[in-house]
């Protein structure tokens, strides 16, 4: 079992389009409620251009999850917004952590300053997650109605770069 790390490629985006969609179909962890078609997750989360950076994760060369960072016109300058996806059924351990040792990497090269994770109350091992990777509580928007219309808190967590 081998985990690399590296830029994403647009033959990236069908397998990881199965990965996230399997997360958004599973529910409770991520703000996406509408599954990715291949073409608007490359534009949205691997490569368009509002993405600061993404890294893609792999096991035995098959791409298991990615994580990007990204702008936002609510953040301040020189923060990015950061997201995390890697496969849950089965789990790949070591994949969280690898991703952001190369993101902090590229943020630090960027000139970043800081990083923004926003996370559901209701995603548990989100939460831990971003937590072990440094990152502190600093907001939280209330009651933001998911599709359904179903108040979940967004918890607002900040780590410097």
């Amino acid at each position: 079992m081998s985990l690399q790390v590296r830029p994403p490629v647009e033959t990236d985006a069908e397998p990881l389009c199965a990965v996230i969609n399997a997360i958004i179909a599973a529910g409770g962890t991520t703000a996406n409620e509408t599954p990715f078609t291949p073409a608007r997750l490359w534009e949205y989360s691997l490569g368009g251009p509002g993405v600061l950076c993404c890294h893609v994760v792999t096991l035995d060369a098959e791409p298991v999850g990615f994580q990007g960072l990204y702008r936002s016109p609510d953040l301040p300058e020189g923060w990015g917004d950061i997201g995390s996806f890697t496969r849950q059924v089965p789990r790949v351990p070591g994949a969280g952590t690898a991703l952001f040792a190369a993101t902090l990497a590229r943020a630090r090269a960027l000139g970043l300053v800081a990083m923004n994770a926003t996370i559901r109350a209701d995603n548990v091992p989100g939460l831990a997650y971003y937590t072990k990777m440094g990152f502190v509580e600093y907001d939280v928007m209330r009651a933001v109605p998911l599709a359904d219309g179903t108040p979940v808190d967004r918890i607002k967590h900040k780590r410097a770069v």
